[in-house]
């Protein structure tokens, strides 16, 4: 249990993770570990959630995340835009999905609902909040300044959740690969100018994007052969966006009202590990990449996902910690893969003449199915597959192994209804779906000892969706598959493996 007390001028946290940073990585964070049942508290420097335009995408697995929790209705319906981009080549994103395509959602109204539910499951934020200092040993001890005075905070972990630039990386000393920005990009979200949208258009000297919505017109240009200033934390003057975007399209939009400048360079670092001892890295803190495509917040977010469930899981003692190291193993792949496609997207929109025959033999091979399909399962991470056997569990090629859970309906003879796989996620425990009630007595008799964190579900698929009759598939409480089979040969492996063999603490 979190506990807060004062010891001198200095207030005292103790707790079980410790989140630094309340973006949509470290607040989607806090939620699963409540959900988990571990006790957290929540540190960051803002006074709430961003103000700035940031991030405006949300990607069709992010969106399944959402709906796993029940996070949908409050959400609403934001717009949805089916066509993205790979480079500034138009790529369709649609894929078997219930949301399909780019779902367009400022970043603030991310943040304002994720911290939402991280405060009525219980997480403890605190805004104003900066970090100083951390040592870790056998436990975590951080030191802080709030609003208020020192706060030092006790904790089994941390998990540094806090940007770009991050202050637990630097205090970790965390080797960060990678290179320096080389190119970058000028943005503005501008109030009383009038120019056409553009999408991604090649001009002679630059590339020039702009869009309006509500009145607002976003603006985004790159001059070819223009290197990244050296900004430090600095954001260019508005004055440089008008006049790099006067000489790449010729129009002049100095009369309008800056409400937002900044400039994003093609950085591209990846941490060599996402773990180091008791401090863990999500989201931008543990990766640096062009936000090319919106896959930034997403990248961050799903990390998030991943990482909730094992650490409360680790917290509650139902785990040990080895199911940490499967945090690095798997996002730390999917890490790469995004960034190496930034790397790509970057140098088909940045670059000058000498990518248009590229450029062009994209655009060809877009139109091929299996080329546009498996482009748009990386952008929009419905193509993820995690290696979940390891090397001692062989359950074999099934086509669902390691991949999300599919939304689909399914059918109960017994309650005489139909729910969706979705619906069974939402207490974010693991499951195991019998598709077969003839084998149910035997899957649920080896499940039993996992009972307190696997929920057991017996329905029949509706006929012509994508899960199979006769089979069983125990998921992950991030949605992901981690063992399938037609009986319980292999199951109480794959149960050990990601569940652990410890009763969980009430």
């Amino acid at each position: 249990m979190t506990t807060d007390h004062q010891d001198t001028d200095t207030t005292i946290l103790d707790t079980d993770v410790l989140v630094v940073g309340a973006g949509p990585a470290g607040l989607m964070l806090a939620t699963e570990l409540r959900l988990g049942g571990a006790e957290v508290v929540v540190v960051d420097q803002r006074p709430g959630p961003t103000t700035e335009s940031r991030a405006s995408t949300l990607h069709a697995r992010t969106m399944e995340i959402l709906d796993s929790r029940g996070l949908l209705d409050e959400l609403g319906t934001p717009p949805c835009e089916p066509r993205g981009h790979f480079g500034g080549v138009p790529l369709d994103l649609t894929l078997p999905s219930p949301h399909p395509g780019q779902w367009k959602v400022a970043q603030t109204r991310t943040e304002e609902l994720l911290q939402r539910r991280a405060a009525v499951l219980g997480a403890d934020l605190r805004r104003r909040h900066q970090l100083l200092s951390l040592t870790a040993e056998d436990g975590v001890e951080a030191e802080a300044i709030g609003p208020y005075g020192p706060v030092r905070i006790r904790a089994r972990y941390l998990v540094g959740c806090d940007g770009e630039d991050s202050t637990v990386r630097r205090l970790v000393r965390a080797p960060f690969p990678g290179r320096d920005a080389a190119r970058e990009l000028l943005r503005a979200d501008v109030s009383g100018v009038e120019v056409a949208d553009r999408r991604f258009q090649r001009l002679e000297h630059g590339l020039a994007i702009a869009a309006t919505r509500e009145g607002v017109t976003r603006v985004m240009v790159h001059e070819f052969g223009r290197p990244a200033a050296e900004r430090g934390c600095a954001e260019p003057d508005f004055a440089e966006v008008t006049d790099v975007w006067k000489r790449v399209t010729g129009e002049d939009i100095s009369q309008g009202t800056p409400l937002w400048v900044n400039a994003f360079g093609d950085a591209n670092r990846q941490l060599a590990h996402y773990r180091h001892g008791r401090v863990l890295f999500a989201g931008d803190a543990a990766h640096r990449q062009m936000p090319s495509g919106g896959q930034a917040l997403n990248l961050g977010v799903q990390d998030a996902f991943n990482l909730g469930w094992k650490l409360a899981a680790v917290v509650r003692g139902s785990a040990g910690e080895d199911l940490l190291d499967t945090y690095h193993s798997e996002r730390h792949t999917v890490g790469r893969q995004v960034l190496a496609n930034i790397r790509a997207q970057v140098e088909l929109m940045l670059g000058g003449p000498e990518v248009e025959p590229a450029r062009a033999l994209l655009t060809e091979l877009v139109a091929l199915d299996g080329v546009r399909q498996h482009l748009a399962g990386m952008i929009s991470g419905l193509g993820i597959r995690y290696d979940v056997e390891g090397p001692e569990i062989h359950s074999g090629a099934h086509p669902l192994l390691g991949r999300r859970l599919p939304d689909a309906w399914l059918e109960s003879a017994e309650r005489g209804a139909r729910r969706r796989t979705t619906e069974l996620l939402r207490t974010g425990r693991g499951l195991l779906l019998s598709l077969d009630g003839d084998g149910a007595p035997a899957l649920r008799a080896t499940a039993a000892p996992w009972s307190d964190r696997v929920a057991f579900v017996a329905d029949r698929p509706a006929a012509g969706g994508p899960l199979p009759t006769g089979q069983a598939l125990l998921v992950r409480p991030d949605g992901y598959v981690a063992w399938a089979g037609s009986g319980p040969a292999g199951l109480a492996r794959a149960l050990t493996r990601w569940f652990g063999t410890l009763a969980a603490d009430d």
